[in-house]
């Protein structure tokens, strides 16, 4: 049985809550996680390439060069790469194998791929959605 909530002990229970988010800030201190104004970071965040898809398709950087620009540029160290990019380069093992040197050698972390133009995985079609399936073989 729910028992409802009077507007008194709504507010009652809130201002009793209080002291205790006042705590939260020292607590957070305590156990190593980063507090507002401090030099920890709350988390990790990368960069997807699709960020910089104008740079790339203008040709001003190159998907090789992706991981470096990641972490010279921004300080990152995780990328999300987009299939697009480096369509062509999916099986091309010397490709693959350089592109994960550059990205060790900056200290960046290869994530994900984003998988455009291999088919809808949902299909409602059968056929079309095993296809897919298989289109992103080459990208795992």
């Amino acid at each position: 049985m729910v028992h409802p909530v009077t507007r008194r002990q709504f507010l009652e229970t809130a201002a009793a809550m209080v002291p205790a988010a006042a705590l939260v800030t020292p607590f957070a201190a305590c156990t190593g996680r980063a507090t507002p104004g401090s030099s920890q970071q709350l988390f990790s965040i990368s960069l997807a390439e699709w960020s910089l898809h104008r740079t790339l398709r203008a040709g001003e950087l190159d998907n090789l060069d992706f991981p470096a620009t990641t972490r010279t540029e921004y300080g990152l160290g995780a990328v999300e790469y987009v299939n697009i990019f480096f369509k062509d380069k999916a099986e091309d093992l010397d490709y693959l194998g350089d592109l994960k040197v550059r990205a060790d050698d900056h200290g960046v972390t290869s994530l994900l791929i984003m998988c455009d133009g291999e088919g809808n995985l949902g299909d409602p079609d059968t056929a079309a959605r095993t296809q897919a399936v298989e289109n992103h073989y080459r990208w795992v």
